[in-house]
């Protein structure tokens, strides 16, 4: 881990989500107010599971990656790599995963996007990940 250095606090290890991830991730939540923002950091293979963020209007999240390299994936889709500076857009009603490379820490702001009666649905564990380079 000596060259990951991201710009935000890790936080603590995610124990309140652990179910919901395969390998160690860390969360930091920068903002609980007007709009949620967590700092996620994913240690190497670090993934969540697949999970769809329901609204009945507006809602999803915004990735906006800080540090190291990691995934995103769309179901039905093929796995896009992320680097610092990428920007992911993810509309209510996708199921998606996203995490670390294999062989690299991982870090994002995950902001919650406002919308009405909004949550997360949790599903499956990614099957293909060993796939990744």
């Amino acid at each position: 881990m000596c060259d990951f250095q991201d710009i935000f606090p890790r936080g603590e290890e995610n124990t309140a989500f652990a179910q919901y991830f395969v390998g160690q991730s860390y969360l930091n939540m920068l903002s609980t107010q007007q709009v949620g923002i967590g700092n996620v950091t994913f240690e190497p293979g670090c993934r969540n599971n697949w999970h769809i963020h329901h609204a009945k209007s507006g809602g999803g999240q915004i990735l906006l990656c800080t540090a190291g390299r990691g995934y995103y994936q769309e179901w039905g889709e093929p796995a896009r790599e992320l680097h610092p500076g990428d920007v992911v857009n993810i509309p209510a009603e996708v199921k998606h995963w996203h995490g670390a490379a294999p062989d690299s820490w991982f870090s994002h702001l995950a902001v919650e996007v406002p919308g009405e009666e909004t949550k997360t649905e949790w599903y499956e564990p990614v099957a293909d990940y060993g796939k990744l380079k």
